[in-house]
């Protein structure tokens, strides 16, 4: 497989899991005691799912990396696709005029 498809599957896995992510998070953990790990629980699985990203599709982590440092990479790309999520729900909740 192409360095691009690589990099385009990864993308669109990513920000995927960054979106459905967070309504996910907030599903299970919507509650009294736990509403605060909505965001934490977020931003953990999308670094977990970029890690294994990373591992599993190679071209997102500089050429010639070790497989310790494709998963640093991935889980740091899984935390900017939470942000994403974030920001994306954001808007979606509160539209352009802000909270």
């Amino acid at each position: 497989m192409s360095t691009t498809v690589q990099r385009v599957i990864a993308v669109v896995v990513l920000l995927a899991a960054g979106t459905v992510s967070l309504p996910l998070a907030a599903s299970v953990l919507d509650s009294g005691g736990t509403e605060n790990w909505i965001i934490p629980v977020q931003v953990v699985a999308t670094a977990i799912i970029g890690a294994g990203v990373a591992v599993l599709l190679p071209a997102i982590a500089p050429a010639g990396a070790t497989t310790g440092r494709r998963v640093v990479v991935g889980a740091l790309w899984g935390v900017l696709a939470a942000l994403f999520g974030l920001v994306v729900f954001f808007f979606l909740l509160n539209g352009l005029d802000g909270a």
